[in-house]
């Protein structure tokens, strides 16, 4: 019998059973017993999220590769969504949405394909929203179509909320999904429980760069033009495989006239009205728990950057890859997925998992992997600005000695 297997059967007190029959219930036990499985599944933390202990079974919960397309009618027009898994109990959903000149599968394929995200996945529902006329096979909106506003594909959201049965969501957000996503933490906060946004840049553009864009426009294709937005300089320069492979996709897969809507209402995006508490009067800001995120000599380091000086320094982590380029997302799932690990574990939602590249068995939350041990320590900073909940946080530090914790900090990795 294995660990966890009991049989009661009754006491000599109480009643006899003969030795024949006792064998023999023992074997037909046994026999029913043969073909099932049991797994060992990796429990949430039950802390602030309702007390609730029982974890669903993973293998049931989310089939790999059972992914359900669903057009959603929202105020603003209808919006494809593809998800996988349903609502359990209290837990957030993971909705993701993407950058300009891509939609979810071209944004986010590499990063959720990752083994160690799959294994943080099967403990939560996954959404991924694709703008209006994005996604593949997109028919093209017709001549005077108005591309809904920046705020207005924020306010998009809530009907995907609703539609689905979230209690909250995590967001992922690249780009001008980070910016969507920010936009729709400010109007909706209770539904927001964590934020992570790579390469947003919270300011709208000035007559100048509104200038440059449209000058841009006259002398490249919108492909080049995109892709100046989603890659370093460096890797355009060098011409790279994955370059090549998205100005192909890009060509190819997303409707060239809806991409150069979604393209001029980005560039028409006011600022995000948010800044740090203290700073001006009445002062906005995220109120859930955030990390930034952005590759080395990123077109959008210079935004990001900003936006961290907006943001609460006590929930808020700011995480600069190294080897990652525009796109950390793509060029580097594996220390992206780590990242986001921790980021949950900082929420209370992973206990521990299973690091496949260790035969010893499941990793406590405080051991050091592989993001870890690249100059970053896993700490524990100040709870969120209502003080419900703790959160981990990492931060750069070369020596052996850790000082004095900042909580908005840089982490190169």
């Amino acid at each position: 019998m294995g660990p966890g297997l009991f049989w009661n059967f009754p006491s000599k007190a109480s009643c006899t059973v003969p030795q024949s029959l006792l064998q023999t219930m023992l074997l037909s036990r046994m026999a029913g017993m043969k073909d099932q499985q049991f797994t060992e599944e990796k429990p949430l933390l039950p802390e602030s999220r309702g007390q609730e202990t029982e974890m669903e079974n993973c293998e049931t919960f989310v089939a790999t590769g059972d992914w359900k397309e669903h057009d959603i009618e929202t105020p603003y027009g209808m919006l494809h969504v593809v998800i996988r898994g349903a609502p359990k109990g209290n837990k957030p959903a993971i909705l993701t949405y993407h950058d300009v000149g891509l939609n979810h599968k071209l944004c986010f394929n590499s990063f959720f394909q990752n083994e160690d995200m799959l294994e943080i996945t099967k403990h939560f529902v996954v959404c991924h929203v694709d703008a209006p006329g994005q996604h593949i096979g997109a028919p093209q909106m017709p001549q005077g179509y108005q591309y809904p506003t920046m705020d207005q594909l924020a306010g998009m959201l809530p009907s995907v909320v609703q539609h689905f049965g979230f209690k909250s969501i995590v967001g992922i957000g690249v780009g001008a999904g980070a910016y969507i996503l920010a936009k729709f933490a400010l109007i909706f906060p209770d539904l927001v429980e964590g934020l992570v946004l790579l390469n947003i840049d919270p300011n709208g553009k000035g007559w100048i760069d509104w200038a440059a864009t449209k000058l841009s426009g006259l002398t490249s294709t919108l492909p080049d033009t995109v892709l100046a937005h989603l890659f370093s300089q460096e890797e355009l320069m060098s011409n790279t495989e994955v370059v090549q492979n998205y100005r192909q996709q890009i060509n190819n897969n997303i409707n060239q006239f809806n991409l150069q809507l979604f393209w001029n209402m980005y560039n028409s995006r006011r600022d995000l009205e948010m800044n740090r508490s203290g700073s001006v009067i009445n002062a906005k800001t995220l109120r859930c728990p955030v990390m930034l995120v952005v590759g080395d000599n990123a077109p959008a380091e210079e935004g990001v950057v900003e936006c961290n000086s907006k943001l609460d320094p006590t929930n808020t982590t700011f995480l600069k890859m190294a080897d990652s380029g525009g796109m950390p997302q793509i060029t580097q799932p594996g220390k992206l997925t780590e990242a986001f690990k921790y980021f949950l574990q900082g929420m209370g939602y992973i206990a521990y998992m299973k690091d496949r590249r260790m035969s010893g068995g499941p990793v406590p939350s405080a051991s050091m992997t592989r993001l870890a041990r690249s100059r970053t320590a896993s700490l524990t900073s100040a709870g969120s600005v209502d003080g419900s909940r703790n959160r981990a946080c990492t931060h750069s530090d070369s020596s052996e000695g850790v000082g004095q914790v900042s909580h908005t900090m840089e982490v190169s990795c």
